[in-house]
Formats: C-alpha cells, structure tokens, sequence
C-alpha cells in the first residue's frame, strides 16, 4: 500500500518540485537541462507504453491487438479533442490566436499542463490497478517516475511566468504547484473503480498508452527539437528508454 502511495504522489511531488523553482531561479531552468529532463521523460514513457502498457494490454486480451488498437488510438483522440476544444498553448507557443487570445500565455500555458496531468494520473491509476492482472510493482512506479521527471519543467514554466507578471514567489509556486493536483485525484479514482474495471482494464492500458505518447510526440518531442542542445535531449531519451525498458524486462 505504502509504495501504491508513493506511486500515485511522485508525479505530483515532480510538478511542486519544478515549481519551486521560481524560489531560487531567476529566469528559468537551463535550456540544456531542460532538453536533458524532457528528452529523459520521452524515453521513460515511450518504452513505459510499450513495456508497462500496450504488450500487457495484448496479454490481458489473450494475445488479441483489437483491445491495444481501440484503446491505444482513443488515447489520441481523447487528447486531439481536448487540444482543439480548449483554449491552451503548448510549450513552445509564442502567442494566442482566436478565441484563445482571451486568456493570457501562462493562463493557458497553466491550462495546458492541468489538462494533460488528468490522463497523466489515469495512466498511474490503471497500471497499478494492473498489478491484480499480472503487471509488476516495478512497471507501476517506473511510469510514475518518468511522468514525475516530466512534470519538473512543466511546474517551472508555470510558476516562473507567474512571478515575472509581478506576482509574488508563493502565488506562482501555489497555483504551479496546484496544477499537478488532478494526477493523484485521477489515479485515486481509476484505483476506486479497479474492481469494477474487469474486461475494460486492457482497453485502460492502451488508452493510458496513447495519452502518453501523445504527450511526447505532441509537446515534449518538438519542445527538445528546437534551438540548442538538442543532442542532449537525444541522450536523455536514449537513457530514459534504456533504464525504463530493463527496469520492466529485468523486474517484471
């Protein structure tokens, strides 16, 4: 129970982490070590939906792919929808256009990482609710560790923004810090509902699968293409697939 506990906290403890940033950073966090830690969670997650995610999904159906397709592709649509639905920037977005304009950058910006916690959180539930189904406690946590790692810059390019617009440092690492608050509330919930998930739980798995990956080829991926030090990002994904894929094959 304890390391359920942990699991379903270290993503949230990632977003407070990057958003205590605004207390002893000027700016923001160093572009290399951006790229560094972003490219590192792009791996952990990549090989996380493969590993921890989608081939258990195939094993929970019986060696059927039709739960891991329907499941996997309404993850990225789920996304796709929420995206075109509200108004947010991406990461690397300079301006609002349209309807979007409304709101200021860092609102959405705010907007943006809340969003994308909620399926971040249904994706830590249901793989440890998968531990009644065979997944291992290592696969659980490891999914957890890389959407942590993640979270670190998202809290920074929230709270930092804040405190720039004149607010003060424990406003910004407040509302950044709160902004991480829907994952627990989303794993508590699946968790809740694990026994009642039944049949549904290979399709959860794939949907949580292609949240992620959307996640990575939607805002993490182009966020560690552009500008300088993008071998490391390269690097740090090379890393976080390698460790996430032996952590799942040599201790599950």
């Amino acid at each position: 129970m304890s390391a359920v506990i942990i699991g379903i906290l270290l993503p949230l403890a990632g977003t407070v982490l990057g958003s205590a940033c605004v207390f002893f950073m000027k700016k923001e966090i160093p572009d290399w070590l951006q790229k560094t830690l972003l490219g590192f969670a792009s791996g952990v997650m990549v090989a996380a939906s493969v590993w921890s995610l989608l081939i258990p999904s195939i094993r929970m159906a019986h060696e059927s792919v039709i739960p891991a397709v329907v499941g996997f592709l309404a993850g990225i649509v789920f996304l796709l929808l929420i995206d075109e639905l509200t108004p947010h920037l991406h990461h690397g977005a300079e301006k609002a256009e349209g309807p979007r304009s409304r709101l200021s950058r860092t609102a959405m910006l705010a907007l943006a990482v809340t969003i994308h916690n909620l399926p971040e959180g249904m994706a830590v539930g249901v793989v440890f609710a998968g531990e009644s189904q065979g997944l291992t406690l290592s696969a659980a946590l490891a999914v957890s560790i890389g959407i942590a790692i993640q979270n670190i810059p998202e809290g920074a390019i929230i709270s930092m923004p804040m405190h720039a617009e004149g607010n003060s440092r424990w406003k910004s690492f407040l509302i950044g810090s709160l902004s991480g608050v829907v994952e627990p509330l989303g794993s508590i919930a699946i968790l809740l509902l694990a026994s009642t998930l039944g049949v549904a739980l290979p399709y959860l798995l794939a949907f949580a699968a292609g949240a992620m990956m959307y996640v990575v080829v939607e805002e993490l991926i182009p966020e560690t293409a552009q500008g300088r030090h993008t071998n490391l990002s390269t690097i740090g994904f090379a890393l976080g697939f390698v460790l996430m894929m032996a952590m799942d094959v040599l201790l599950g």
